[in-house]
């Protein structure tokens, strides 16, 4: 395998990647990069996890500081970047400005990321800064361009990563806004695992006279890839997917919905087994923990909807499980890619019911894979083999459950809830937290309660007829927001007729 520097890559981002351990190029790398170097369009494919990114994070870098093809370095001007990435999801776009940011400093240029789900005040800010590179979601940077936030009118390279998945998400009609709106003439390289669907349309459109370098057939040709399909009875599916679920090393499952993705993680969290969960419902705050605690080993198993299929890089991750068999090969080839990445091996596990075994074995033929099918129960070999060393099962604890206060989505009913459950005396069935992408803070003991989320202050002490006061997330016979004795006491002798004063609200019932 040829160096970066053979390849022609400026010796100080050689130094950059050797400092990671990367020393050889990746085929697609080793393809590309003289082309792309030197300026050319180029069109490359190559399966997930086969160098991509760094395969166009190179020039990218070069070309704008003026290392390479005998450019002048770009000028940084506030909201004018010269570069620009596209990627069809924010795990994709962040995983991308991991990989692109070390070469970029070493380069002296500035990077940030731009994506829905949160606030758009950090990335004005970091426009306004003068970032030379824009690793972006189309939906919001066509929103950021719409209020004239940005100018793409000085972009230099563009890239669109994943340009298939774009398609198949819809976004080709903004990609296509979006690239109206740079420079024509100028440099752009489209990457992607397939090049089907509607790309070709981008690709006669905006790309000039592109170089096209393909090393991996759309199918999976992944050696250090074991493929199993585990065919199980269905009343025993889920105890399979826990045991699979037991090993030591670092396992993503894949579920079709949302809701499936995080009712396993807290099934497999109360069993033992700490796990998280990763899918659109989430908020970026929760999935970027969610992620952080799974990259650091905190927890080791990741139950995920195809929102992690394409984008989410980690390291060391020994088995991939299709809890739900997914509807099409493409999405097969993308979960599949989580393990045995850049020359590490790994194992596939689609769990398939009896029923389900035609389906499989028919996408199995459409994903190019040759399968061993393994009629199994809970004690079977083969899953022995499968899931190796068992780790020690962690002893679960319910966190505490956040309620919302007056107001909120419970039609202003306050609720008071122990970490255990609900019920009165604080005594219930267990229970998680309903969501983990609420980034609740605890509630005030405060009498009035403050809502979350809504920037008010505490309130101060409510009328006798103003609704309970709603509480910390402690037990129910807590009576931190009900007057002392003293003060109760002393209440009733202001009063005339003492005996038949009403209670202060939100008084403790003996």
């Amino acid at each position: 395998m040829a160096t970066f520097t053979d390849l022609g890559v400026p010796e100080a981002l050689s130094a950059v990647l050797s400092q990671q351990g990367i020393e050889s190029a990746f085929p697609i790398q080793e393809k590309t990069l003289p082309d792309s170097l030197a300026g050319r369009d180029v069109l490359g494919r190559g399966r997930t996890g086969s160098g991509k990114t760094v395969a166009f994070a190179l020039p990218l870098v070069a070309r704008l500081a003026g290392l390479s093809g005998g450019g002048a370095r770009a000028a940084r001007r506030a909201n004018r970047p010269t570069g620009l990435v596209l990627a069809p999801t924010r795990e994709l776009a962040t995983q991308i400005d991991r990989a692109i940011a070390p070469l970029a400093e070493a380069a002296g240029l500035t990077t940030t990321v731009i994506f829905g789900g949160v606030s758009q005040k950090n990335q004005e800010r970091a426009l306004a800064k003068g970032a030379d590179i824009v690793i972006a979601c189309p939906g919001r940077l066509e929103d950021l361009l719409k209020q004239n936030i940005l100018t793409l009118d000085d972009i230099r390279v563009t890239v669109i990563d994943e340009a298939d998945h774009m398609a198949d998400m819809g976004f080709l009609p903004v990609v296509t806004r979006i690239l109206k709106r740079t420079p024509q003439g100028r440099q752009r390289l489209l990457f992607s695992a397939t090049l089907d669907g509607g790309v070709d349309k981008l690709v006669k459109q905006f790309l000039s006279n592109p170089v096209k370098h393909s090393v991996d057939a759309p199918q999976a040709t992944v050696s250090t890839m074991d493929h199993h399909v585990l065919v199980v009875d269905a009343d025993e599916k889920q105890e399979l997917i826990e045991a699979l679920a037991s090993g030591t090393g670092r396992r993503v499952m894949f579920t079709r919905t949302k809701h499936r993705a995080k009712k396993m993680a807290r099934k497999l969290t109360q069993i033992g087994i700490p796990a998280v969960d990763l899918h659109g419902n989430l908020s970026q705050n929760a999935r970027d923990r969610n992620l952080a605690q799974f990259s650091a080993g905190d927890v080791r198993v990741l139950v995920a909807t195809d929102v992690a299929a394409r984008g989410v890089h980690v390291d060391e991750v020994e088995l991939v499980v299709h809890i739900d068999p997914p509807t099409e090969h493409k999405s097969y080839l993308h979960r599949s890619g989580r393990t045995a990445r850049a020359g590490a091996s790994g194992s596939v596990v689609t769990v398939a019911t009896k029923e389900e075994r035609r389906e499989v074995t028919q996408l199995m033929k459409a994903a190019g894979v040759t399968a061993d099918f393994d009629a199994v129960t809970i004690g079977s070999p083969v899953v022995a083999d499968l899931v190796g060393e068992r780790a020690e099962k962690v002893a679960y604890v319910p966190q505490p459950v956040q309620v919302q206060g007056p107001g909120g989505s419970r039609g202003g009913q306050s609720r008071t809830r122990s970490g255990a459950g609900r019920g009165r005396g604080g005594q219930g069935r267990s229970e998680q937290p309903r969501s983990a992408s609420r980034d609740q803070r605890p509630e005030s003991g405060t009498r009035g309660g403050s809502r979350p989320g809504n920037g008010s202050a505490p309130r101060s002490a409510a009328p006798a007829r103003s609704a309970a006061p709603t509480r910390s997330a402690a037990p129910a016979y807590s009576t931190e927001s009900a007057p002392d004795r003293a003060t109760q006491a002393a209440a009733r002798r202001r009063s005339r007729s003492p005996r038949r004063a009403s209670s202060p609200q939100g008084t403790a019932t003996r």
